[in-house]
């Protein structure tokens, strides 16, 4: 029989010899599948005839560019000169105006009330006036009566047939005639004072009677409507703001680093970032020749033209010149979009495609620059077609 230490033993080899076994097992299970390193083999189930490129570091132009905003040329924001309450606005945000086109009224009854009393004025200068002239005539009739019986006073004093007495009365007479007239010739002036105050008193009342309707200075385009019907007119108050049809300009903001390579009459490009980057050519107009104690940069004026799409207000990339700089350009249809990733098909040895990952930089018209990923001279698939995968053999278009 066997004893317990011999059971015990027993069990121990048992143990033993089923892990062996299964151990054996899985060895030969791995072995099966399993592949030397260094003799993998790709197997291409099909062929893609594409266009491909070698890629090349070449020389382009280098730019800083500077953030800058749309303007219009010429912009007229229109303000109150009156005291009323505004009783029309016939213009809104978006609204094409032509020049002399009424756009708001205001309340004119008090200036028409100004307007008449001025007139009334004016009316009342003008019959003073005129009976000023009447008894400056009548004085100088007198005067001049006066002045005929002096001398014939003055003949007969000389003959001694007037006494002395009834010449200084005589005398006297004319030089009170020559008073009044004075007098009368300064009531004169003074009417006529009066008639020119009174003139330039109805001018300023037709002039604010006119101020009641706000016309456009010039066509255009309402930009901002800051009123309502309703609103109380004071001087200066703001109405609307009107830009004027027209070439457009960008407010550049340039380093003082930078602003020595501006100058005006400059051709400079402008880039639109909200229009896919589409870019048209604009001129320095002007240079502000003092910088912003802040911030140390220049604002530049930039004219460009009316360009469909472009608008007042939106941010736009002024590219100034630095020189020439090397860059690994391919076109931008070679670049594949997964996700968050940006890739291009490389083709090797085989003329095999396979998707590498690379990080791009600036662009350069239809051109992307690539910072890594790729290496000068390797061949890529310039427009990978949907059906192109990773694997797939490529054959050259001639």
């Amino acid at each position: 029989m066997l004893n317990r230490t011999s059971i015990i033993s027993l069990i121990k080899f048992n143990s033993i010899s089923i892990i062996s076994l299964i151990f054996i097992a899985l060895n030969l299970l791995c072995g099966c599948n399993r592949i030397k390193p260094g003799n993998t083999e790709s197997v291409t189930e099909r062929s893609v005839k594409t266009a491909i490129a070698e890629a090349r570091i070449e020389s382009f132009p280098d730019y800083y560019e500077a953030v800058g905003t749309v303007r219009a040329e010429i912009t007229s924001t229109l303000s109150g000169k009156i005291m009323g309450t505004i009783t029309e606005v016939n213009a809104h945000e978006g609204d094409r105006v032509t020049k002399g086109q009424v756009l708001l009224n205001i309340d004119n009854r008090q200036v028409s009330a100004h307007l008449k009393q001025a007139k009334a004025a004016l009316e009342e200068a003008i019959r003073a006036e005129s009976a000023a002239l009447s008894a400056r005539d009548e004085v100088k009739a007198g005067a001049e009566l006066a002045q005929l019986t002096y001398r014939r006073y003055l003949k007969l004093k000389e003959d001694n047939a007037a006494s002395k007495q009834e010449f200084d009365q005589i005398e006297i007479r004319l030089r009170q005639a020559e008073a009044a007239l004075k007098q009368a010739e300064s009531s004169i002036e003074a009417a006529e004072q009066r008639v020119k105050q009174a003139e330039a008193a109805v001018a300023s009342a037709e002039v604010s009677r006119k101020d009641a309707d706000i016309s456009s200075p010039f066509d255009g385009v309402v930009i901002n409507k800051m009123v309502d019907v309703g609103d109380l007119s004071a001087p200066g108050t703001p109405f609307l703001t009107v830009e004027k049809d027209g070439d457009l300009e960008i407010d550049a903001i340039i380093p003082e680093d930078r602003i020595r390579q501006i100058y005006t009459e400059q051709d400079l490009d402008i880039v639109f970032p909200l229009l896919q980057d589409r870019y048209i050519r604009g001129k320095v107009k002007s240079v502000v020749p003092a910088a912003d104690p802040q911030s140390r940069t220049f604002l530049v004026k930039i004219t460009i033209p009316k360009t469909e799409g472009i608008h007042s207000g939106m941010f736009a990339r002024v590219r100034i010149p630095k020189g020439l700089d090397s860059m690994l350009l391919i076109p931008g249809s070679a670049v594949v979009v997964h996700g968050q990733l940006s890739g291009v098909f490389v083709l090797d040895e085989g003329m095999i495609a396979r998707f590498r990952v690379i990080r791009t930089g600036r662009k350069a018209g239809d051109s992307v620059e690539v910072i890594s990923g790729l290496r000068d001279g390797a061949k890529y698939v310039v427009s990978p077609p949907p059906r192109l995968n990773d694997g797939d053999r490529v054959e050259a278009l001639s």
